[in-house]
């Protein structure tokens, strides 16, 4: 059966082809994401239901245009220009852009408002009201302007699990819960017995996630990095007899791998890294095993979301992605210690 409005959604769709909206999305667009395959059965499903229900996906585009501007707004709470490949936020833009223009819209990039506590939405010159919607990208956002977002029902997404505020957000995330618990289970199956989370896993919600995906694995121990001196933090480890550390930063495993090679201990081997997501602040001199962020189709499938919001399909407005296994250098099966733990 259709949706309320009369019109097959792709939540009809994924409900008559018994697969996620996700699934049907990626059918719709031919997209490919690393990590995520779909049955050749399952992709003819789909496209069987599509053909039956006669649903067409281009008027999404067309309904944008009704007394609209289509102009997508791009809220960045730092700085993420200029932006080269190697930036960690240059996919998530790239797969903005990209979808944005398949649907002919424009991008418009805000900036402006820097406060003492960062940069802001709502101020006295804010001129979000360009956009017929906006895209919010940034490590942490602040819960009260996407509660005040909420509450003036002004179509946004955010880009990045956040945590309801004033009603719930629509955001397009990833899957960091079950990424890190995934590292936990192949580092186990490695031979790996004790493991530590490093990191304070607490503020932003992707740290939050990536605690919860270590303590549902069986993960317990866990040395939070503020304030604390690297060395001291590697001395708690071996004392622990800790051979595989799961570091929520990049910077965290970047010093934790220099501090224990520093005293002789090889990595992997006598310590195991895990890198918990893409590089932010350091570029590594080694490939960190771990995961990547689905970062480009995250900015895609949050253009799709925003355009479902605007144009008042029944959407999937929560979603969180599939992160990728990386190998890398840096897990392999611990040595034996002596007594003294060396």
């Amino acid at each position: 059966m259709p949706s309320r409005s009369g019109r097959i959604t792709q939540r009809d769709i994924a409900r008559l082809a018994q697969v996620s909206q996700t699934t049907v999305s990626m059918v719709l667009n031919d997209r490919h994401v690393p990590g995520v395959r779909i049955a050749p059965a399952t992709r003819e499903r789909v496209l069987q239901v599509i053909r039956e229900t006669g649903y067409v996906a281009d008027p999404v585009a067309r309904r944008m245009q009704a007394g609209r501007n289509q102009i997508i707004g791009v809220f960045t709470y730092e700085r993420v220009f200029p932006s080269t490949s190697a930036d960690f936020f240059h996919p998530f833009l790239v797969g903005i852009e990209e979808h944005s223009e398949r649907l002919g819209c424009d991008l418009l990039l805000f900036t402006s408002a820097p406060t003492g506590a960062g940069r802001r939405i709502f101020h006295e010159n804010t001129r979000l009201r360009l956009a017929d919607g906006c895209l919010l990208l940034g490590r942490e956002i602040p819960a009260d302007e996407l509660g005040r977002l909420n509450a003036e029902a002004y179509p946004f997404v955010a880009i990045g699990r956040r945590d309801d505020a004033n009603g719930p957000v629509p955001y397009v995330g990833a899957a960091y819960a079950d990424a890190t618990a995934e590292l936990v289970e192949r580092a186990r199956a490695l031979g790996h017995r004790e493991f530590a989370y490093v990191g304070d896993g607490a503020s932003p919600e992707s740290a939050v996630d990536r605690w919860q995906g270590f303590t549902r694995a069986g993960g317990q121990r866990h040395e939070p990095t503020t304030g604390r001196d690297i060395g001291d933090i590697l001395d708690t480890l071996l004392a622990a007899g800790v051979t595989a550390a799961l570091a929520e930063g990049s910077d965290d495993a970047v010093n934790l791998a220099a501090a224990a090679e520093a005293r002789g201990l090889a990595v992997p081997g006598d310590l195991s890294i895990l890198a918990l997501g893409d590089p932010i602040d350091v570029v590594p001199d080694r490939q960190f095993s771990g995961f990547h962020l689905p970062r480009r189709d995250m900015g895609t499938q949050a253009v799709e979301v925003l355009t479902a919001i605007l144009s008042g399909d029944d959407v999937e407005s929560q979603r969180l992605l599939p992160c990728q296994f990386v190998e890398g250098e840096t897990l392999g099966p611990p040595h034996e210690r002596d007594p003294k733990g060396r």
